[in-house]
């Protein structure tokens, strides 16, 4: 019996972990031929604004599977509109009768796959087959779904992931970067910048303020706009106080978690593509990296000067001898409206009588809650508490 995989997706864009779970499945469940469709308009994820063309993400898939055995299929971009899987299954059974069908994806989509349109009838003609990237609570919820489609008579393949592991919308947010080549095929990346997708073409450099607002917001996770733009108007409040650049305080506030949204591999990433040598600490705790890699992306991406780029690069921890513009991000990223737990009215009321006297507030509850934790209070950290309880 003829034996075929269906892997679809937006491919947007198509990343070396998609390849190499393909080529893995491929081999593993030992197909006779694996099909990667990218979808026209997908029923599950918005493609965003801005994103390439129909044709060019067909072309990116087509330049990314090149030197392997799978099929690109542009069956989905050729039938238009919503693009229904059951569909596209209807549409292999008749150019495979009698083959065994094993339907490719993700943990999210497998979670939901009871819930896509005319389930019943996809479920019946395809074999689901489930990638994980190995975490205890994924691999759970994986292990319920898979019993509650056995218990239907549905039967499921579930398949560790050994592979690259890299989200689309990470990958876009590193394009911008321009940290993206380790996730890229060459030839896609090439393609990528020749036709300027991503913003791989923009420059960036001194963006007036109300454009450098709606970049950083398109860059970071939908839940983080508010705080980011909380900070900016903090800071430049403080800015008002204390007599600092009020337009240095308002582009630091903007772009102080530029990399948030990165997870710590990623974090890792961007540093060894920008060279950047890390301590013990910054290894062990690659999370707390953000601050790092928002200077250098500050300054190489953003163009920012050296004001902002070093407010930007000790927000999180502090360090000996901040100046007042270091000292107002620290604080207002503490602070900012939408900020909630015990003692923060009190820091705010610090923030405008006593700047130096909100940053050992903020410094404290933070190598306290730290302790509390188990975790290492970073060198910086003692440093700027010791240099500001202490100095004359």
């Amino acid at each position: 019996m003829e034996r075929i995989g269906i892997f679809g997706g937006t491919y947007n864009p198509p990343h070396l972990g998609h390849i190499q779970a393909a080529v893995y499945g491929k081999t593993a469940l030992n197909l006779d031929k694996l099909y990667l469709i990218p979808s026209h308009i997908s029923p599950h994820k918005e493609i965003p604004t801005g994103s390439p063309t129909p044709e060019q993400r067909l072309k990116m898939v087509t330049l990314a599977a090149e030197g392997t055995d799978l099929t690109v299929s542009d069956m989905e971009l050729s039938r238009g509109g919503a693009s229904y899987t059951y569909e596209t299954v209807l549409t292999l059974r008749h150019q495979h009768p009698g083959a065994e069908l094993f339907l490719m994806m993700g943990t999210d989509m497998f979670l939901t796959l009871d819930s896509w349109r005319e389930a019943q009838l996809l479920l019946s003609q395809v074999t689901p087959v489930v990638f994980y990237r190995g975490d205890k609570g994924e691999r759970e919820q994986i292990e319920e779904k898979r019993q509650f489609f056995a218990s239907q008579g549905i039967s499921s393949v579930v398949m560790e992931n050994p592979v690259t592991e890299i989200s689309s919308t990470q990958l876009r947010r590193m394009l911008v970067f321009d940290c993206a080549a380790p996730f890229l095929n060459e030839k896609v990346l090439a393609f990528i910048r020749d036709n300027g997708l991503y913003g791989t073409g923009r420059n960036y450099t001194n963006l007036p303020m109300e454009e450098l607002e709606k970049v950083v917001c398109s860059l970071v996770k939908p839940n983080r706009v508010a705080h980011i733009l909380g900070c900016r108007d903090t800071a430049v409040e403080l800015a008002k106080k204390w007599g600092a650049d009020e337009t240095d305080a308002a582009r630091a506030g903007l772009l102080h978690d530029i990399t948030k949204a990165l997870d710590g591999p990623l974090q890792l990433t961007l540093c060894d593509q920008y060279g950047m040598e890390l301590d013990a600490f910054s290894r062990e705790y690659p999370k707390t990296l953000h601050a790092h890699t928002g200077a250098m992306v500050a300054e190489r991406i953003f163009g920012e000067n050296e004001a902002v780029v070093s407010a930007i690069h000790s927000h999180t921890t502090g360090k000996a001898g901040m100046n007042i513009l270091e000292k107002i991000i620290y604080v207002a990223d503490y602070m900012e409206p939408n900020r909630r737990f015990d003692g923060v009215e009190l820091l705010r009321a610090a923030a405008f009588a006593d700047i130096d006297k909100a940053m050992v507030m903020g410094l404290e509850m933070t190598v306290s809650l730290l302790k509390k934790e188990g975790k290492t209070i970073s060198k910086e950290s003692q440093e700027a508490l010791e240099d500001l309880k202490y100095k004359p």
